[in-house]
């Protein structure tokens, strides 16, 4: 049966209203906030008193973080496609409205089940994050503060695919599954009740 039809142009607040939602991404998608802000936070002020110690030049580095980021929204889309095709999608494209911004990659009527699903839209996350912890201890001095940045910046950013994950979990009592229909901008969630086992 028919769960949800979300329009590509209300993807925001569908994804707001999963994302107040008790589930365990929405708890690891906040803790990790948490945590790299802590962690900016850490590195801001480390060493301070210190004669080498220049919170000007920390706060740049910190921001050049937060716009390289920007620069990486392809990089993630494009990520999220190669996982597509790797469930086997073969008709993957994208959609992005700047003014609202947001991005998407889409399967045009590929049918992906949750597990399918959590592995397209984790893949960017895990990816992009697992490289920038890597840098982070190989960088020295103040570009410690732009991967910071970079961290910080990417993974508010994945609200979106954190917020789908919600509306899987949220859902976890039916066999959801989920397809795209590009032409009408249209993403479709479908799902039954499962049996339970007496």
């Amino acid at each position: 049966m028919l769960l949800d039809q979300m329009g590509h142009q209300e993807l925001v607040p569908f994804i707001r209203m999963y994302m107040s939602k008790k589930t365990a991404y929405r708890t690891w998608y906040y803790l990790c906030n948490f945590i790299i802000f802590g962690l900016a936070g850490y590195l801001m002020v480390a060493g301070y008193g210190k004669a080498d110690f220049h919170l000007g030049n920390r706060v740049t580095h910190f921001c050049y973080g937060l716009a390289i980021a920007l620069t990486l929204v392809p990089l993630h889309e494009f990520i999220h496609v190669l996982a597509y095709r790797s469930q086997g999608a073969s008709n993957t494209s994208y959609d992005a409205n700047i003014k609202k911004f947001y991005f998407m990659a889409l399967a045009d009527k590929f049918v992906a089940n949750r597990k399918e699903f959590t592995i397209v839209a984790l893949a960017p996350f895990l990816i992009i994050t697992a490289t920038l912890l890597i840098l982070l201890f190989i960088v020295r001095n103040d570009w410690t503060l732009t991967i910071a940045g970079i961290l910080l910046a990417h993974t508010a950013m994945c609200s979106g695919d954190f917020g789908l994950l919600s509306y899987f979990e949220y859902h976890k009592n039916k066999e959801v599954v989920t397809y795209d229909d590009v032409a009408n901008k249209i993403t479709y969630f479908y799902g039954k009740e499962t049996e339970k086992v007496a």
